[in-house]
């Protein structure tokens, strides 16, 4: 069961997007927003932590390193991003879009062509990958004796 709201969904699918997939698509809209830099784009390690099984007892995983920023529209809207890694162009370009997909007039045309087309890039390297890792399955099995009594 997933409780995401809309804006947690796009938030994600810009934060795992490809930089360089994300900065073509952006170009090719061709939008000028005004606007502000509240946080401008910083470097920083957090903690992954994770669950035995998927929900046993906790561990830490390891340690990441994330950019985040925080953008201002000029009519004051704020958009927040946290992407994994060193690229701040990418993380100052992911929470623009998350001010600008909170805006009506801006919302339809970045779910169409940015969210969406994104959302089924990623979708197709999962899928991708799974078909990879399927091929390399191998099933074990046990052959029974006769019995040697």
């Amino acid at each position: 069961m997933n409780h995401s709201t809309p804006r947690q969904h796009w938030i994600s699918t810009l934060a795992h997007s490809q930089p360089a997939e994300l900065a073509a698509r952006w170009q090719q809209l061709q939008l000028q927003p005004d606007y502000q830099l509240i946080r401008p784009a910083e470097i920083g390690l957090t903690r992954l932590q994770a669950r035995m099984g998927g929900s046993g007892n906790r561990f830490i995983a390891g340690d990441v390193t994330v950019t985040r920023a925080v953008v201002q529209l000029s009519n004051g809207t704020c958009g927040y991003s946290y992407v994994i890694g060193r690229d701040k162009a990418h993380a100052e370009r992911c929470a623009l879009i998350d001010a600008l997909l909170q805006q009506p007039e801006h919302a339809p045309l970045l779910q169409e062509n940015l969210i969406q087309p994104l959302l089924a890039a990623q979708q197709a390297r999962r899928d991708k990958r799974a078909r990879e890792i399927a091929s390399s399955k191998v099933d074990f099995f046990t052959l029974v004796r006769g019995d040697n009594a």
